[in-house]
């Protein structure tokens, strides 16, 4: 006996959906692990107390966006289709917060504007408290004192490790 849904099934479109391809999603991962790769080669792969130096990890993150973003061009290329699923909290067919994406987005991308003028406990608490409003968070003053002392302790563990990172707060000679 079939089980019948009180819900009610909105009708599909199924002739829009199957001729567009998201082939600019593969694209933008395959790119992104060729920048990735690109900066790795101006850095050291081995340090002078350890095997391991900052170079290998942006190397190895750049060969698996490589990796995916061809994967997911041959997925693209299949046919595979790519549909939103539900999770705890979300329903798929629910339109994506682009508000809250953007400022996710400037948070990744503040790092490469002010981190020489500003040092790393700095950007670390604006990248922090923009990740943080991104999520929904309204405690900006808390956010930026937590984000402040996780940049300030990054950096202090890192000038223990031997790897120099700049001065602690450039602007002001520190």
């Amino acid at each position: 006996m079939p089980v019948l849904s009180n819900k009610a099934q909105a009708p599909v479109n199924t002739t829009s959906q199957s001729s567009v391809k998201p082939w600019w999603l593969g694209i933008v991962v395959v790119l992104m692990g060729v920048v990735c790769l690109y900066s790795a080669s101006k850095l050291d792969n081995t340090a002078r107390y350890s095997a391991i130096g900052p170079g290998m990890f942006v190397t190895a993150i750049g060969i698996g966006l490589v990796l995916l973003g061809l994967l997911l061009l041959i997925q693209i290329a299949r046919g595979e289709k790519f549909e939103p699923q539900d999770t705890e909290n979300a329903e798929g067919s629910t339109p994506m917060d682009k508000r809250a994406f953007f400022i996710a987005l400037a948070a990744a991308f503040v790092p490469v504007f002010i981190i020489e003028l500003l040092g790393l406990p700095v950007t670390a608490m604006v990248s922090f408290t923009l990740v943080t409003m991104a999520f929904g968070s309204k405690k900006i003053a808390l956010n930026l004192i937590i984000g402040f002392i996780l940049g300030s302790a990054s950096w202090y563990l890192f000038s223990l490790l031997g790897l120099q990172l700049g001065e602690f707060i450039p602007l002001l000679g520190v």
